[in-house]
Parts: structure tokens; sequence; C-alpha cells
């Protein structure tokens, strides 16, 4: 090895980036299986991965699907939501898979969220409601619960469908009920920043079993199914879930208890590091959340910074070698919404919200050194940007 190699190792070694899946043996050894054994997307490993996951989060079926968005659109289609009908939803998240609402053609209406848990706030969303209101989205934003029990009520009272978004949350408990288990049924997404991580790929969850049976029809066109009446009036759209994915993902969910463990332990420093600062808060946890197991370590700056403050912030990690991020640009913000009449001005919270959140690296390789180094980077930007140690978790 050359001085130049060795010295780019180190760089290498030195950069802590804001995701590192936490990949063992046993995944290496699956995918070795799966690639000399046969057929790619036959569906072997996928069935066993869909059993457990319905098993780990407590409904009757799941469904593996290709990605998160393609398992809302899904869920959409199936339960007859398209054009003409207004579907609540929230603006904000990191995977944006609120985007097959408008895919379904129906209308998203954006509502505004809470400011520390960042989920959708139930009585704004009443007052979103229309006559054309069909659904209510409601996620389970960087693995906070939403206001499960709230959103249920309205949606009975309603007479509205509730799915529940889950894209980014597992493991994560409200009054003591794994997400998941929420809405007439839920999405899951299996690529980062997520907890589990299987290449990609997502699952709807139901405990509806009709249901269940259309989400199959939709997600892809099976041998068996070509000379059924019922298939050859659905259109379906190529969303199933190869057997790497699933080979992955079965892993994976064996392993999530030592997953969250190792995670639940970066959390542990990072609130310790955060805690000798002035005027810093711990992570806040709303009202019925019982378990919380974010994606990203995720803080809030304070009222003093800007989007451009943040983006300064960010830029200074960076030259530290520590990878930071936004957490999306709100869907109101994005040219195919405003031409279709969406506005901030209807989510002051969101914008908020959006323009201080800072999205930090949380994942099993970061040692408590790194973290005691990503905070006090963090908090010489602060000073930088002139606004001193004004961050609220």
């Amino acid at each position: 090895m050359t001085e130049a190699d060795s010295a780019a190792d180190e760089e290498e070694g030195s950069y802590i980036g804001l995701v590192d899946p936490d990949i063992s043996a046993a995944e290496v050894e699956v995918l070795a299986r799966v690639l000399t054994s046969g057929p790619l997307s036959d569906g072997r490993m996928v069935e066993p991965f869909e059993r457990a996951f319905a098993d780990y989060v407590g409904r009757a079926h799941a469904v593996a699907v290709s990605s998160g968005s393609l398992g809302l659109l899904l869920a959409l289609k199936a339960q007859g939501i398209g054009p003409g009908d207004d579907v609540v939803c929230s603006p904000f998240g990191w995977h944006q898979v609120q985007h097959a609402v408008a895919l379904a053609g129906a209308n998203p209406v954006f509502c505004d969220i809470d400011y520390w848990q960042h989920t959708i706030n139930p009585e704004k969303a009443a007052a979103r409601l229309t006559p054309a209101t069909k659904a209510i989205v409601a996620g389970n934003v960087n693995g906070h619960p939403a206001h499960w029990d709230e959103l249920d009520a309205l949606a009975r009272e309603k007479g509205l469908i509730l799915i529940e978004d889950s894209t980014e949350a597992i493991g994560s408990t409200y009054k003591g009920r794994m997400v998941g288990g929420f809405g007439a049924c839920s999405v899951f997404d299996f690529s980062e920043p997520g907890v589990l991580l299987a290449g990609g790929g997502g699952m709807v969850v139901t405990d509806d079993r009709e249901l269940a049976h259309r989400l199959r029809y939709l997600r892809r066109r099976e041998p068996e199914h070509r000379n059924t009446v019922v298939i050859t009036r659905t259109v379906p759209w190529q969303a199933a879930m190869g057997n790497l994915n699933a080979a992955l993902g079965l892993v994976q969910l064996k392993r999530l208890p030592e997953i969250l463990a190792k995670r639940r332990q970066v959390i542990a420093w990072y609130d310790a590091a955060m805690a000798s600062f002035e005027g810093i808060k711990p992570p806040y946890r709303g009202p019925g959340a019982t378990e919380v197991n974010p994606m990203v370590y995720a803080v809030h700056l304070g009222t003093r910074f800007t989007a451009s403050g943040r983006k300064a912030i960010i830029e200074d990690l960076e030259a530290q070698g520590v990878e930071a991020s936004d957490y999306g640009q709100p869907l109101y913000s994005q040219q195919f919404y405003q031409e279709r009449g969406a506005s901030r001005a209807d989510c002051p919270v969101c914008q908020k919200t959006a323009d201080r959140v800072l999205a930090l690296p949380l994942h099993h390789k970061v040692t408590d050194d790194e973290i005691q180094f990503i905070v006090d980077t963090l908090k010489d930007a602060t000073v930088n940007t002139g606004a001193g140690a004004a961050i609220y978790l």
C-alpha cells in the first residue's frame, strides 16, 4: 500500500456518514444462498418475510412491495381512492411517500403538524376535511408515533379511511401498541435511512383479508391469475419485492432487537453530550409515545436560526467530516403542488419546523467519542452563524 493510499483510507475512516447499514455475516450468508440457488423473483423468500413481518407488528396479513411509496399507492387504489377524492396528509417527512396520493389521481390536502414531534395535528386535520375527503394518511415521522387515538376517533366519526404511514418507523410503540397496528392498513419502507434496511422494498400490513387480497392482485399479475376474471379487470403495477430484498429483510427482522439496542446506546450518548449545553432540551416524546426509535438523530435549531443558517451549519459539519442534512423539502413548496394551489400559508408550523430541523448521524458504527466530536463541532458551527448555542431538541 502506498503512502497516498494509507492517507486516503485514514481520511475515509474519519468521515462520519449519516447512515451506515448494520449488516452482519448472517445477511451476507443468506444473500449468497439466494444468488446461487435459483430464480431471484419467484417469491420463495418473500412469503416467509411477509409472515414474519405480520407477526412482528401484530397484523393478520402482510404484502411485500417494491417501495413504501408504491405500497401507499396500492393501498389507496385497493380502497377505491382516486380522482375526485381528497386525502388529508402531512406535507412533511423524509421519504415523502405522500406523493402516492397524487400518483393515485387523488387530491392531497396538506395538514399542519405538531412543532416538536412533527406528526399530523388531529385538530388541524379535522379543520381540513371537505365533502370530498375520503381518507387520512398519518405518518410516524422519524419514528415518533402519531396521535392515533384522536386520529382514529376522527376517522370513525366522519366515516373516513385511516392509513398509517410507518415508512419512517419500526419498533416504536404508542400506548404500548406497536406501530403498524393502526388504521385500515399501515405502510413500511426498507430503504435508507431507515432502521430495518433491505436495500429497498416496503410492506403493507392489514387485518382485512379482502384488502390484502386486492393488494396482491394490484402488486403483480402472478402466472396462476392469468385466466381469472377478477385479475383481468385490474391493471397490475409490477410492484413486487424480489428474493434478495426479502432475504435481507427477513434476517434484519430477526436481528431487529439487537439493531435497536445498538441504536439506543448511540441515542443515549447523544443525549448525554447535548445535555451539557445551556438551552438544550432532551428529545421530545409526545403523549402516548411509549417508545420512539428514530431513523436519524434530529435536533431543532432555535428560532434565531433561518434555513440559510442551517445550511451554513451543515457545511461546517461537512468540512469537519460529519454528514448532516435537513429533513426534506415540504411538499407544498415543491413546484408540482404549488401549480395545483398548495401554499405554505396552510402549514405555518411545518414551515417553521422544516427550516430548523437538522439530521445527525445515527447508526451502529458511531462511537461515544465521535458523538462528542459531532456535538462539539455542532456547537462551534452555531457560534460561527452568530446565533450562539440556540439549539433545542
